[in-house]
């Protein structure tokens, strides 16, 4: 019996490369106990026999090329397979594993390319070939690479002007529409990406002119007096003329000294709007603990007097002290200059201009709906209301005053607001509600740089961008210590660099030059005395707003509007009696 040698040439020469790699089997005739080999260049280690002989050698030569030698012993060959075969059936069942999982991946990958291919229009194309479509010839065959993203993105890149698009009847008019195209015609991706693009374009033109004219429509009906207020006006004031009752001093002569009395809570309401401050009066007496030390000074104007006196002669709030001045019943305003009435006056000649008007900014086909809205805003009359400019002579109109909380007439009070007088001011003058923090990120977002234009020089070398905005609407003013201040001053003067640079450090309102003037004089109370936005912000929750201290409806949307919020509009209307005669005679209703 023999034992096979299998030896293989690792180095082949060079006449000898056409049986590169093959294996030569030589079979060398060695004792069956003998299982050594020795060659001049080789030697396989001696080994004894198992009679405890010592084997003899072999002389045989075996080339240095070789680079395998393996015996094979013809006795124990049954044991030797064995051995192989258990060792290859566990490398069997560990590679099939790994088989079956590459395949299944790979599977995946067939579909994913062949869908992306039948996409592109290539549905002709069999799986196999549209995959050499993608990997190239030396694969599968095919070398034209896909080109869908570059086709498609290409054509969305290109403008389409807008007079593209006038008369044509072609362009789907919805999703549906444009799926039904697809599915009947079977767009390649070119037309696809064209019908989109036309689609999509038609849509955001659409949608852009249906926003600006909401915005429109918005600025037209809060610029506008509804005429049931007006009614209420032109009832109010014939009242004044027909009934003595409707012409009482405000407040009685016995409770005049209580104006001037620190030992009582003063508050200052500006308003034209009698139903209005009629709600904020209510709210606010109803709701405090101690009304009887409650006074509240409301200023209006000359036109807007006479109905406002009927109307709190005609619905007093006792115990509380109530009293109605106009503007011109303060000897301070009717002296000399009033800074605040040659601003004014200048504003509205600058604000006539802005921007070519209202029909100008509407017609930009340009600008986007929220800038075309923002600059409409600043058009409104409001902000070249005195009312709105009087808070900075705080100390100048109520000089005997030491604290006052200035209240907004778009605020409805739902708490007892004497704890105010006992919040520590650490020196400050404006008790204000920061509105830079909050849950509600539209609202509670304000930093300087919503309000004033940091492009412009005169604002980025004086003022911090990123500083925390604050807000009017309900506002503690320590009267005492702003007098120490050129706060007043401060205000007039960058009004004034407003006005003379067009408008173009802000664009409206009274709160930018605010910010400026109480700039280091501001100290932040709690937002629970002032909740923001519900004129503005229609995703705020009925709860939350009854929860607050004070609500405020800053924004287009005033409660006595058609266009306010329904859901928040009965937080104010619950403070008007609708039974009464002059509410009832004007239509005023609670929707």
């Amino acid at each position: 019996m023999f034992s096979e040698v299998l030896l293989q040439e690792a180095h082949p020469e060079p006449h000898t490369l056409e049986r590169e790699r093959e294996a030569v089997i030589f079979h060398v005739e060695v004792p069956l106990c003998c299982h050594s080999l020795q060659t001049p260049n080789y030697t396989l280690p001696n080994r004894r026999t198992s009679c405890g002989g010592k084997a003899k050698h072999t002389p045989n030569f075996i080339s240095p090329s070789l680079r395998h030698v393996t015996v094979l012993p013809g006795k124990g060959l049954k044991e030797f397979i064995k051995v192989k075969v258990a060792a290859s059936r566990r490398l069997s069942y560990r590679m099939l594993f790994y088989s079956l999982l590459f395949f299944t991946f790979l599977l995946r990958f067939v579909f994913v390319m062949t869908a992306v291919d039948n996409i592109d229009g290539e549905n002709k194309c069999s799986s196999i070939g549209c995959l050499g479509k993608k990997f190239g010839p030396k694969i599968l065959g095919r070398s034209l690479e896909s080109n869908v993203p570059e086709v498609i993105y290409g054509i969305l890149d290109q403008p389409l002007r807008k007079d593209e698009l006038e008369g044509r009847s072609d362009i789907p008019q919805t999703l549906e529409e444009f799926m039904i195209q697809l599915k009947e015609v079977g767009y390649d991706a070119k037309t696809f990406a064209i019908k989109l693009r036309e689609m999509v374009t038609l849509m955001e033109q659409r949608t852009r002119e249906a926003k600006i004219q909401e915005y429109l429509y918005r600025h037209v009906a809060s610029s506008s007096i509804p005429k049931q207020l007006h009614c209420l006006s032109l009832r109010l004031a014939n009242e004044h003329t027909n009934n003595a009752a409707a012409r009482l001093q405000l407040p009685s002569a016995e409770l005049v000294p209580a104006l001037v009395d620190n030992n009582y809570f003063h508050f200052v309401l500006a308003s034209d709007n009698v139903l209005a401050a009629s709600v904020v009066a209510t709210s606010l007496v109803r709701n405090s603990l101690r009304p009887q030390k409650v006074v509240l000074h409301i200023i209006t104007d000359r036109k807007t007097y006479y109905p406002m006196q009927a109307w709190f002669s005609l619905h007093p709030l006792s115990p509380a002290i109530i009293e109605v001045k106009a503007l011109h019943h303060f000897d301070w305003f009717t002296k000399g200059k009033v800074p605040v009435l040659e601003a004014m006056e200048k504003d509205q000649n600058v604000r006539s201009q802005f921007r070519g008007g209202s029909s100008a900014i509407v017609t930009n086909a340009t600008e986007k709906p929220k800038v075309v809205a923002a600059k409409l805003q600043a058009l409104s009359p409001k902000y070249n209301s005195v009312m709105n400019h009087i808070r900075i002579h705080l100390p100048e109109l109520f000089s005997s005053l030491s604290k006052v909380v200035f209240l907004d007439d778009d605020i409805v009070v739902q708490t007892d607001l004497s704890p105010l007088w006992d919040i520590d001011m650490n020196g400050k003058v404006n008790g204000a509600v920061e509105t830079c923090t909050g849950e509600d990120k539209y609202v509670m977002s304000k930093k300087l740089k919503s309000y004033l234009n940091f492009s412009h020089p005169l604002i980025s070398k004086n003022f911090d961008p990123n500083e925390c905005a604050w807000a009017y609407g309900m506002n503690i003013f320590d009267l005492d210590a702003w007098r120490k201040t050129n706060i007043s001053s401060t205000y007039h003067y960058w009004v004034e660099q407003n006005i003379k640079s067009d408008l173009s450090l802000w664009q409206l309102g009274t709160l930018p030059p605010g910010l400026i003037a109480f700039h280091g004089h501001v100290h932040t109370i709690d937002p629970f005395w002032h909740m923001l936005g519900l004129g503005y912000q229609e995703n705020t929750g009925f709860a939350d707003a009854e929860s607050a201290g004070v609500i405020h409806f800053n924004g287009r949307a005033k409660p006595w509007l058609d266009i306010a919020f329904p859901h928040l509009r009965p937080l104010w209307t619950k403070y008007i009696d609708f039974s009464d005669y002059f509410i009832k005679s004007c239509h005023i209703r609670a929707l």
